[in-house]
Formats: C-alpha cells, sequence, structure tokens
C-alpha cells in the first residue's frame, strides 16, 4: 500500500482523518482558490481538492493523496471563509431561519499512476432564527473566522441548528469520511 498523503493544514480535517486510526502525514498544498466565471459550486469544490492533491505529487510520487475542499451554499450563494468578526456576523444573520448547504469536494490521487477519485458530498444544516446578540455571544466564544460559514460543528455551532440532514456528518467539518474510506478501498486499503 502507498502511503497516505492528507494535502490540507486544516487541524479540523487532520483530527477527523486520524478517527480512521491509520498512518498519515500532512502537508499544505498552495493553490489559488478562486473561483472560476461561471463554475458552478460543485465543479469548485471537486476542482479545488484535487488541485489540492495534484499540488503534492511532483514532490510526493509514490503516495495516497487526499484532497479537500469546502464552500457554504445559501441562496445560490457561496459563502467562504468570513476571515473577519463583520463578515461572519453577515454570514450567520443571512443563515437565520433559513438552509445551508455545505459542499465538500473529497479527491484521492494516486501521484504513483496519477488516478484519481473525486467526489462531491453534500451536507445541509437548518438554521435556527438568530436573535443579533445569539450570533455576538457565539462568534465572542467560537471566533469561526477560518470555517466556511462562518461556524463550528465540532464546536458550539451545534447550538445554531434546528436539524441536519446528508449521508456523513463528518463532511460539514470538512472530510467525508464515509466517502474516503470507499475511495480507499478502492486503490487497496482495508479500514479497518
Amino acid at each position: 500500500m502507498l502511503p497516505l498523503i492528507l494535502a490540507s493544514s486544516s487541524p479540523y480535517r487532520r483530527e477527523l482523518l486520524s478517527r480512521l486510526n491509520i498512518e498519515f502525514s500532512c502537508y499544505s498544498p498552495d493553490i489559488d482558490e478562486s473561483r472560476l466565471p461561471d463554475e458552478t459550486p460543485v465543479d469548485l469544490v471537486k476542482r479545488l481538492a484535487l488541485e489540492k492533491a495534484q499540488a503534492l505529487s511532483s514532490a510526493q510520487p509514490q503516495h495516497l493523496i487526499i484532497g479537500s475542499d469546502q464552500v457554504a451554499v445559501l441562496d445560490q450563494q457561496v459563502l467562504g471563509k468570513p476571515h473577519s468578526m463583520d463578515r461572519a456576523f453577515s454570514q450567520l444573520s443571512a443563515a437565520s431561519g433559513k438552509s445551508v448547504t455545505f459542499l465538500t469536494g473529497l479527491a484521492l490521487l494516486n501521484s504513483a499512476t496519477g488516478q484519481h477519485q473525486v467526489d462531491c458530498v453534500p451536507f445541509t444544516v437548518h438554521f435556527r432564527t438568530l436573535s443579533a446578540e445569539q450570533i455576538q455571544r457565539y462568534l465572542e466564544v467560537e471566533q469561526p473566522l477560518d470555517c466556511a460559514g462562518s461556524f463550528k460543528a465540532e464546536g458550539l455551532g451545534v447550538s445554531l441548528f434546528r436539524s441536519t440532514e446528508g449521508t456523513d456528518a463528518n463532511s460539514l467539518i470538512g472530510l467525508p469520511l464515509i466517502r474516503l474510506v470507499d475511495m480507499l478501498h478502492n486503490e487497496g486499503w482495508q479500514i479497518p
């Protein structure tokens, strides 16, 4: 079996992958994550997941490389990482009482053969109706400035939800483990 690499600097993805109890290394890919003109959100996350894996392939030629990318979609608009408290407040205010679909692109690249598998795993969150005070308190506690849609599902973010729907709750945090296990099985890995 080829050694495994996670093409990500995300501590959330690293923690998720460690749940599978397998050995892996992490390297941060350096790619342009800009959306292409007329690119759908699904196409965007699938392309970026594969590009992240491909960015490491020449330096890691005998590996399986996992790439992942996520966006949140509200009313047909892509919500990225807010990077500021004002933008986080705006994103959560817009999501109040509505549904946000998180699209997580996942790629597994065999850098020895160039073969790859790519998929997009959706997960929908139905938000409670939130007051400005609730949003402000949440932002002060969690500081979710590096999270698509401005919330951390692994923390207090769940207090913002009315309900969720999807096949893999891990995709909400940024790495759909159920689909990843399928991809790894296709490459000869046995988990467990």
